[in-house]
């Protein structure tokens, strides 16, 4: 049989098909045409996959050792850096204390003030039509502000301290161009009434003289920092601020002084100073009682609002912090020591004939005047140096020189106002080897003190004896007038017996009744007093001729003595200018405006309004 054509085609193309793909199949090839298992393909895709897995098991144990350094090393580190970074320790602004006076009239307090910056480039009107706006508001020439606004486009200074007032009716002119930036400036509403006790403060904010700088810590109100958190943008977040923190107290620093008398002294030390041609002059007004200073005075003195301009030296009150020869004003406690050792008694008599000898020295009355037979009060009254060298001549040396110390001399009286000096004294050597020593110390020479150390001692003899601290800081008081702070001053000391002081006061008030001290007589009312007029020292040694410090101290009332007022005016011109007729004219206006304040009944009958001659 044949055999079909096709089928033997068919057989054919099969085997051959076959064939070709075991050859394909041995050559490790795909059996088509687009597939292919080449083994070192495969090999070389497990390596890339091993390489990739490797570097993610790297990068991720990389990770998990960085994270461990960073939340379990660094931690703590990390974490208070970042409080830092979101953090801000905020101080905010207290302003000081006001200062007030016995009566709460305010002397100094802390008031909002205004920079004032001008940009004429943004002034929608002329710059001339700008000036006739402002220049009645701020009290400046209208020609002069448009010469600033044409001297610079923009960041003008125009003003550095505007009251807030000022400032109000500033702004309620809608102007454009121009920008306000408020601080705190201290002001003075007194003005120069109380600068010699206030002082001022600097553009610092820091206290320079006064009270403002020897109680800084009780003006300065305590802050407290607080921890802000801070929002990404800056912005202060006070989610964390604890209660209160802005709050501050209402406690202001009150002091002792009566403005009113205050002004009195000063208005009355101004007259006698212009009178008699004065270089300085100072008052002081103080309570005996507990040393309460009620009025201090220095002139010439500064408007602490404007202390810039002021010269330099006026921010030492002198009466403080410089140091004078009392002369005859130390006379009255001369006589307490001497009655207090018994060397002398009231009704001694002792002869005055108007020179004494004493080592290769002669001392003199001044004006050379001889007063013959004279008693202890009649050595006050006439001021006789005589009969106080007589007088001291039977004190022991060392014990005259002990009863000096005791009483304060060459110490300071320890008040509260700042830069107070020391007085001095010579050495106990020296003092009791040279007989002119004591001498010249028994009339008031050849030492020196402070005026507010006299008055101090002087205090000793109005309220029976004790050595009390001058100071004029009553303490920190509320809105309510609650007392919650009183500075702790020393103990005062007894220097001499009740007796003694009262018998000294009572001489003292036959110097104003008969003796030098007449012109400072108030009707029906006793005065003690004690005239001075001392030679100044020259800094290289002895005395500065012409020159003359004259003073006046009174105590009131003699028969209840309590209030001891001193003047001093320092280098008066003119023949007639002594202790009698520039400083006790001062002393009697101050009391006469100290005795309606005090409420000091009169002791002796008399008109009730009298009327005082003018002297």
């Amino acid at each position: 049989m044949r055999k079909s054509p096709s089928r033997s085609k068919f057989k054919n193309f099969r085997h051959s098909d076959f064939t070709r793909r075991r050859k394909f199949s041995k050559q490790g090839l795909p059996e088509n045409s687009t597939t292919t298992n080449n083994p070192d393909k495969l090999a070389n895709s497990r390596t890339r996959l091993f390489i990739t897995w490797g570097v993610l098991i790297a990068a991720g144990l990389g990770l998990a050792i960085n994270l461990y350094q960073l939340q379990i090393v660094r931690g703590a580190k990390l974490t208070q850096r970042a409080r830092n970074q979101q953090m801000v320790n905020l101080r905010p602004f207290m302003p000081r204390r006001p200062v007030i006076d016995r009566n709460n009239n305010l002397l100094a307090i802390d008031r909002p003030v205004y920079t004032v910056f001008a940009h004429p480039k943004l002034f929608d009107k002329s710059n001339e039509e700008i000036a006739k706006l402002i220049a009645p508001v701020i009290n400046k020439d209208v020609d002069e502000l448009v010469k600033i606004f044409d001297s610079k486009k923009s960041g003008i200074t125009l003003a550095s301290a505007l009251p807030e007032e000022i400032a109000d009716r500033f702004i309620s002119l809608r102007l454009n161009g121009f920008e306000f930036t408020q601080k705190y400036s201290r002001f003075y509403p007194q003005q120069d009434l109380a600068a010699d006790v206030v002082g001022y403060v600097n553009l610092d904010r820091r206290g320079q003289a006064g009270v403002e700088y020897s109680q800084e810590k009780l003006l300065e109100r305590p802050v407290q920092t607080v921890r802000l958190s801070r929002a990404g943008n800056g912005a202060l977040m006070p989610n964390n601020a604890p209660e209160g923190f802005l709050h501050f107290d209402d406690l202001q620093l009150q002091l002792t002084i009566d403005s009113r008398l205050q002004r009195a002294a000063r208005s009355a030390l101004k007259q006698q100073m212009e009178k008699f041609g004065a270089k300085r002059g100072g008052v002081i007004v103080m309570d005996a009682m507990d040393g309460s200073i009620l009025a201090l005075v220095s002139q010439p003195t500064y408007d602490p609002n404007q202390y810039s301009k002021a010269k330099i030296e006026l921010f030492k009150n002198w009466t403080v912090a410089d140091l004078y020869e009392p002369g005859s004003t130390f006379k009255p406690l001369n006589v307490a020591i001497a009655l207090e050792n018994g060397v002398i008694r009231p009704d001694d008599v002792f002869n005055d004939p108007g020179s004494i000898a004493v080592a290769d020295r002669i001392i003199r009355n001044a004006q050379n005047k001889s007063y013959g037979q004279i008693n202890i009060a009649q050595i006050l009254q006439h001021s006789s140096n005589i009969g106080m060298v007589q007088m001291i001549q039977r004190l022991q040396p060392n014990v005259y020189y002990n009863w000096l110390e005791r009483l304060g001399l060459g110490q300071t009286s320890d008040t509260d106002l700042p830069f107070e000096v020391a007085s001095r004294l010579k050495s106990q050597e020296e003092f009791i080897s040279s007989p002119i020593e004591p001498a010249t110390t028994s009339f008031g020479q050849g030492f020196s003190l402070t005026p507010l150390q006299l008055v101090q001692m002087h205090g000793a003899l109005a309220n029976g004896g004790k050595l009390v601290t001058p100071h004029v800081i009553r303490g920190l008081v509320d809105s309510k007038g609650q007392m919650h702070y009183t500075p702790n001053r020393p103990t005062p000391r007894q220097i001499f017996s009740p007796a003694t002081t009262q018998r000294v006061v009572e001489m003292m008030g036959s110097v104003v009744a008969q003796g030098t001290g007449k012109v400072a007589q108030i009707p029906r009312y006793q005065i003690g007093g004690k005239t001075g007029t001392a030679q100044k020292a020259s800094a290289s040694g002895g005395y500065l001729a012409g020159a003359r410090i004259t003073s006046f101290v009174g105590i009131l009332p003699v028969e209840s003595p309590r209030y001891v007022v001193l003047a001093l005016v320092d280098e008066p011109k003119g023949e007639n200018a002594y202790g009698s007729t520039v400083a006790a004219p001062i002393v009697k206006a101050v009391m006469e405006a100290l005795i309606p304040i005090e409420q000091i009944p009169p002791s002796l009958p008399g008109d009730p309004n009298p009327v005082t001659p003018q002297s």
